[in-house]
């Protein structure tokens, strides 16, 4: 196969010296080809954000606003071309990929709205001391495989906003949207402010430990996200981690079964379960657990499973091979532990990493499927009866980016929202971000966040004046 797509560096396509192939997971064969950035060809990407930093961060905010509302125009112009050619490298459904490309948009487009902070501190006839903050140098982003495009435009918009240049690097089993992105993105960007570099495993840890970094915005597995913190620490590279959650859903008894069912459904299951905020564990209460059960598996037969590409499918593969034997891993020690399968739990026959939908019935907690993040169409259901029990299963976890509670008393739903060890707690919906409030984790699913004012102020760091007013005191 001929690389026919290549990188951005310096604002010119760099072909690369080597190559590694693409699949589609909905066959497991290879499609494409990527340049496989070496080392020197990383050098020249670090050199040129390097280079372009000082004219950037002295365009001033408003220049840049407007660039970011270029990027987010030409994403939007080549949104069918760019939905298409993720649904065959990433495999999500086609209208899940048009999401995930028009959201990449709409995050730049509303990342460009806010407001690098002034903050006068103290203003007096004798003293003046303000806090004003700047960008930090150059970017590495690096961009996980479940949400290409959005997840690139959560650390792109800001990042830029604030004055920083990037060297951009998406999966290696998703890099060829993100690239394309690179090559329209050349016409509206000044020459080295975007560089955006493909390559397999060995660039990741290249990356992150390069000199020339200054600040690293990783999302991605928690034990990755070790990694990179433990790169980044021998230069005291700044560090933005949004990292794995198991994130539980409390299901109250108040709650209409037959209206909630298919939300609660796609909390779970929606991108094949490869989302980090997805439900991935459900306590339900034992005054429904049988009929929420029996709503879930009988919506779960409606769903169709299959190739992306292909009209009327609702969920795709698994995006890649090492992902696959994952969740085949955990479901057959669910087998093998002797759990109870409520649907699916068989592996697909025929080509690509398909997994059907399966849901286990009311496993132990200490169960592998509960416990670890399948990140996987897989989802187990456990009864609960009392409140203080269920937050304390829901909280026993090292990780704790999100949760959800779905209840018909608001009030109560709050109260109990309090007591979770969560970034982000829903009620009554799953999964709803907005750039105009902060999301990240706490324990192990990460450290700093993305999104708001406070996102902003990751890619920046502050400067404090003091002025001393009245002429200089002998």
């Amino acid at each position: 196969m001929s690389a026919l797509y290549t990188m951005t560096i310096g604002g010119r396509p760099v072909a690369g010296s080597e190559t590694f192939p693409v699949e589609n997971p909905a066959t497991g064969a290879p499609f494409a080809s990527a340049p496989d950035c070496t080392r020197d060809e990383l050098d020249a990407a670090v050199a040129a954000a390097r280079a372009a930093l000082p004219g950037w961060r002295s365009m001033g905010i408003e220049a840049r606003r407007k660039a970011l509302g270029a990027m987010a125009a030409v994403i939007m112009e080549h949104a069918d071309e760019l939905s298409r050619l993720l649904t065959q490298e990433q495999g999500k459904p086609h209208a899940d990929a048009t999401a995930d490309v028009m959201g990449g948009a709409f995050w730049l487009s509303e990342s460009a709205k806010h407001e690098l902070p002034e903050r006068v501190i103290e203003d007096t006839p004798e003293h003046k001391v303000v806090t004003r903050y700047g960008p930090v140098g150059v970017v590495a982003a690096i961009v996980p495989w479940n949400f290409p495009i959005i997840l690139a435009a959560f650390k792109l918009g800001p990042a830029l906003l604030a004055g920083n240049t990037i060297v951009l690097k998406p999966a290696p089993t998703t890099p060829l949207t993100t690239l394309r992105i690179g090559e329209l993105c050349r016409a509206v960007l000044p020459a080295g402010v975007l560089n955006v570099i493909s390559g397999s495993d060995r660039l990741g840890p290249w990356l992150t430990a390069h000199p020339g970094i200054d600040k690293i915005s990783f999302t991605g597995s928690t034990a990755t996200g070790k990694r990179v913190m433990e790169s980044a620490a021998k230069d005291l590279k700044r560090v933005t981690l949004e990292l794995g959650g198991n994130d539980a859903a409390i299901v109250m008894p108040d709650i209409d079964v037959a209206a909630m069912a298919e939300q609660l459904f796609w909390a779970a299951f929606r991108n094949a379960g490869q989302i980090c905020i997805a439900t991935k564990r459900m306590y339900v209460h034992k005054d429904i657990y049988e009929p929420l059960k029996e709503a879930l598996i009988a919506y779960a037969r409606t769903v169709r499973v299959g190739d992306g590409s292909q009209q009327g499918t609702q969920i795709g593969p698994v995006q890649n091979k090492a992902q696959y034997q994952r969740v085949l891993d955990l479901i057959a020690d669910a087998k093998a532990k002797g759990y109870k399968f409520l649907i699916g739990g068989e592996k697909s026959e025929g080509p690509g990493y398909f997994v059907p939908i399966t849901i286990l019935d009311n496993p132990p907690e200490d169960a592998r499927i509960v416990q670890e993040e399948q990140f996987g169409p897989v989802l187990p259901l456990m009864s609960f009866e009392n409140l203080d029990d269920v937050i304390d299963r829901a909280n026993d976890t090292a990780y704790g980016l999100g949760a959800s509670i779905w209840s018909a008393d608001i009030a109560r739903a709050e109260a109990l929202a309090a007591r979770l060890e969560a970034g982000t707690v829903w009620i009554n919906e799953s999964q709803t971000l907005s750039p105009h409030a902060p999301f990240g984790g706490h324990k192990h699913s990460g450290i700093g966040v993305e999104g708001g004012e406070e996102g902003l102020l990751e890619f920046c760091q502050a400067q404090t004046v003091f002025v001393r007013r009245g002429a200089p005191q002998a």
